[in-house]
């Protein structure tokens, strides 16, 4: 296993575990936090974990052509049950995101270090959040990390109302112009929406900076 040190690298992610676990420590600096992204690593651990970086291999995404919307949820769509925004109540999205129960995860990995670091990421423009609305009431939403204004990292999503997160992301993705949602790990709730296993190779040639 690859124990990081102040330098702001990684190993090669051919070189992760079978579940994707690639390397142990280092930081939660913006510097670092952009070049595992963009690498397509990202941080996943519990508070009384050191930071834990992956690279899965297959990698769980959502192609925005391969969307899939329910009868149901277009009639939801169509009454404006909801108001969707973009970026006016990240600190609260997030946050609501840590605090949600999740019955196919492996529970809150959002800790107060991580909700600082993506706080900071946020204020340089690379973290967006989504929110849902409903009578002036914070019901859902989601947040992530933009990459190469191609690819956008979905992180986490939280709803309080049913249909709320699902609203929002419907929304988020048919009015944007990535290439590729990453969903990083498998939940039957994006699979819903249409999110497939690719190769992480693959996935790799999404991120690439353009012209390379």
């Amino acid at each position: 296993m690859h124990f990081l040190t102040q330098k702001i690298e990684f190993p090669e992610v051919s070189e992760a575990s079978a579940d994707g676990l690639l390397a142990i420590g280092g930081d939660l600096s913006p510097e670092r936090l952009l070049y595992a992204y963009s690498k397509g690593i990202f941080p996943w651990f519990q508070d009384d974990e050191p930071i834990l970086w992956w690279s899965p291999d297959p990698r769980f995404v959502l192609f925005p052509e391969d969307l899939k919307v329910s009868k149901s949820m277009k009639q939801v769509l169509k009454k404006s049950t909801f108001q969707v925004t973009t970026n006016k109540a990240f600190k609260a999205v997030v946050e609501n995101c840590a605090n949600v129960k999740r019955n196919d995860q492996y529970g809150t990995w959002i800790t107060d270090d991580m909700i600082n670091a993506y706080l900071k990421l946020h204020e340089l423009g690379y973290a967006k959040s989504i929110e849902v609305w409903q009578n002036d009431e914070l019901v859902g939403g989601l947040y992530g990390i933009e990459v190469n204004d191609t690819v956008f990292c979905g992180e986490s999503m939280f709803a309080k109302v049913s249909n709320a997160s699902k609203a929002g992301f419907i929304t988020y993705i048919q009015n944007s112009n990535y290439k590729l949602i990453d969903c990083q790990l498998h939940t039957k709730h994006l699979e819903s929406l249409g999110a497939k296993h690719i190769s992480r190779i693959e996935f790799l040639d999404f991120i690439k900076p353009h012209g390379i």
